[in-house]
Formats: C-alpha cells, sequence, structure tokens
C-alpha cells in the first residue's frame, strides 16, 4: 500500500469493575495484526472496542464476538468505516456469526451437565447487546495534506458510547462520538446480535475521520473512562496520567490507578478497555 518508513505502536488493556474477576469483564477489545505492543507496525490496522450491556444475557461474548468482527472486516474492506453498504455487508455478517456461537454454547453447557434453564431460553431470545467503537489506521504514501511530514490516516465508527480521543503534542484536539461530559447517558445506541435491520444499524451509526502526524497518538476507551477524562477539571494532567500506561505489563499498575480514581469517586465502577496507539514513538 505504502514504501513509507513510517510506523505506529499499539497497545490495549482491559481491566473488570471492581470487586468482578476477569472471566465477568464484559469489555472486549480486538486488534489487527496481533503484534506486541513494542513491534513496529508498518501496515494497516483495525481494532474494534465493545461494552457489554449488562442486562443482556451473555453480553461480554457478544462484545468479544463483535469486537472481532469489526476489526476483522476493517482489515478487509478499507471502505468499511465511511459508511453505506460495506457497514451494512459487515453488520450482516456479525450478526449473522450469532446463532452458529449459541448453537455451539448450547451444547458446551448440555454436555457439562449444566443444561440451559426455562428462563435463560427466554433471556437469549432477546439476543444479545454491546456499543461499539471500530477504527481502522493506513499509513499514506503522501505527506500530510497541511505539513511535509509522514501521515497516517484514520477512521472510525461508532454506535453507543464507547469513544475516540486524538492527542497532538498530548493534547486532547478531537473527541468523538461523545465531546462533553453531558452527553453520556444511561441508554446509549447498541448493536444487538438478533438485530438484521442493517440498515438501521448503519443509520444510527456515527463515522468520522483524521489525520495523525508523529507524535499524534488515538485512544479508545469505553464510556466509563472516556466520561472520566471529559470530566475533570485538568484535561492535561489526566492524559499525562493515561499515558504512564503503555504495554501489558503496565495491567497490574492500571488496575490500581482505576482503583483509586474509583474509591475516590471520580471514576464509576464499571468495566474499562482502552486502546492506545502512538504515531512514531512514544
Amino acid at each position: 500500500m505504502t514504501t513509507s518508513t513510517s510506523c505506529v505502536y499499539v497497545t490495549h488493556l482491559v481491566a473488570p469493575k471492581q470487586g468482578s474477576t476477569e472471566a465477568e469483564c464484559e469489555d472486549a477489545v480486538a486488534v489487527l495484526p496481533g503484534r506486541p505492543h513494542d513491534y513496529m507496525v508498518q501496515e494497516p490496522l483495525t481494532a474494534g472496542v465493545c461494552d457489554g450491556a449488562t442486562e443482556s444475557a451473555l453480553a461480554k461474548d457478544w462484545a468479544r464476538l463483535l469486537s472481532r468482527a469489526a476489526a476483522e472486516y476493517a482489515m478487509r474492506l478499507p471502505d468499511l468505516l465511511v459508511g453505506g453498504t460495506s457497514f451494512e455487508e459487515f453488520a450482516a455478517a456479525a450478526v449473522a456469526q450469532w446463532d452458529p456461537w449459541l448453537v455451539e454454547y448450547t451444547q458446551m453447557r448440555h454436555a457439562e451437565g449444566r443444561p440451559l434453564k426455562w428462563y435463560e431460553h427466554t433471556k437469549l431470545a432477546e439476543g444479545a447487546y454491546a456499543t461499539l467503537l471500530a477504527v481502522r489506521v493506513d499509513p499514506e504514501s503522501d505527506a500530510h495534506p497541511d505539513t511535509s511530514e509522514p501521515a497516517w490516516r484514520w477512521r472510525a465508527a461508532a454506535l453507543g458510547d464507547s469513544c475516540l480521543f486524538h492527542l497532538h503534542h498530548d493534547r486532547l484536539v478531537q473527541a468523538f462520538p461523545v465531546a462533553a461530559v453531558e452527553e453520556f447517558g444511561t441508554t446509549p445506541d447498541l448493536f444487538g446480535s438478533r438485530n438484521h435491520d442493517v440498515a438501521l444499524l448503519a443509520r444510527r451509526t456515527r463515522f468520522t475521520e483524521g489525520w495523525c502526524q508523529p507524535g499524534d497518538r488515538l485512544l479508545l476507551m469505553t464510556d466509563a473512562l472516556a466520561a472520566w477524562l471529559l470530566s475533570v477539571p485538568d484535561q492535561d494532567d489526566a492524559v499525562s496520567q493515561l499515558l504512564e500506561f503503555a504495554g501489558p505489563d503496565d495491567l497490574g499498575g492500571f488496575k490500581n490507578w482505576l482503583n483509586g480514581l474509583r474509591d475516590r469517586r471520580q471514576l464509576r465502577n464499571d468495566d474499562v478497555a482502552l486502546v492506545r496507539i502512538d504515531f512514531e514513538g512514544r
């Protein structure tokens, strides 16, 4: 796609709410290509970030399936995150994966001697739900349109309130799709595992794009952490705190930091997913 020597580094951290286990976490992240966090990625990369809706059955499983499908389809279809028929094709394919997965899950439960109860069947018939944030980053063979530096074009799609933040010189220059903490609500738009009205899903999804230069960063995160970042009085300090966590070895410290915010009631006690994309170094 390009002969540029530009590169990015990407890492992701997922932490359950305080008092819950990793297995109970309903936030999910998928990143392609699946490289180590210190690997210089020079090809296109994609990410899917999902927040499963607790009130629906098997929300964590749907979040994992949907985030993976988003990353895979965004890698396969470069125009997916522009919207239109490509996004509808992805939505239909993602929903089509649910029933076969559910058949396998039901068989596994039966083999383990834990067949589904009648009330579980009732709940499962309603489907599972999750928010979705999908991102694709492409290195460009041409320089940034406003500078002579290397450039990366990114595109994003969001259904619900998982957010993308674009940092330039470690200062927030764009927030998507929520720009102010007052915009967070209790009933975000959700991607349903049984929603076959893909045209409706596409209409409710928001799309945007931008450019990154060397030194820029993209932060992708689920709603609780995003709301904290948009609510703090000193946003520069908040960004500085977030950037302390740069790799999987930092997960323990990340969880402790989150719990400190929760104990001070600055952060809602919810699952957290964070994807960090650094353009040429940290």
